[in-house]
């Protein structure tokens, strides 16, 4: 697969291959990131925040997708968690469910419009994110060098995004 600009939108074409494979990314990232807890805090459950305090996540590849906000300043950081961190979650969701629903079943051509490159754009950055942090990539990995289809898929991830970012004009300032 690849994405062509085709009239005012980008065009892809994957294989049935390609659309399972990124709906099972896809899939597995919701996963992962899947709702924080749900308050009983009335006013903090109406805006969206989570009960009490939120910490960072446990898990190595959640933690890569969450960063902290202030390295050095745990104070600050938590707190700046507490009033994000569903925020960004919703997000992440939100992105890679509109690229679940934006794949063809069984493969086939597809179109997206500017907004939906922004999604799918930042959807493949997350997958991107989540399977090199579980893989341990570093900027001394050399992707031709290894065989591991793991590691080929991380690498078929950043195709993609170039890919896709080469038929896109950035946006105008405002």
């Amino acid at each position: 697969m690849r994405f062509t600009r085709h009239r005012k939108q980008v065009r892809a074409n994957p294989d049935e291959f390609e659309v399972a494979l990124l709906s099972k990314l896809a899939t597995e990232l919701l996963d992962l990131i899947d709702a924080p807890e749900v308050s009983d805090d009335p006013l903090a459950e109406m805006v969206g925040m989570p009960p009490g305090e939120v910490h960072p996540p446990d898990n190595e590849v959640l933690a890569r997708l969450l960063p902290d906000a202030y390295r050095g300043d745990p104070e600050a950081t938590k707190e700046f968690r507490r009033y994000t961190d569903s925020d960004l979650r919703q997000a992440k969701r939100a992105n890679a469910k509109a690229l679940l629903a934006s794949l063809p079943e069984g493969g086939g051509t597809f179109d997206l419009d500017r907004d939906l490159v922004d999604v799918w754009l930042a959807s493949l950055n997350d997958m991107r994110l989540a399977l090199g942090t579980a893989l341990d990539v570093t900027e001394d990995t050399d992707l031709d060098a290894d065989d591991s289809p793991t590691l080929q898929v991380y690498g078929w991830l950043g195709w993609l995004q170039e890919s896709l970012l080469s038929c896109v004009d950035p946006r105008p300032a405002h």
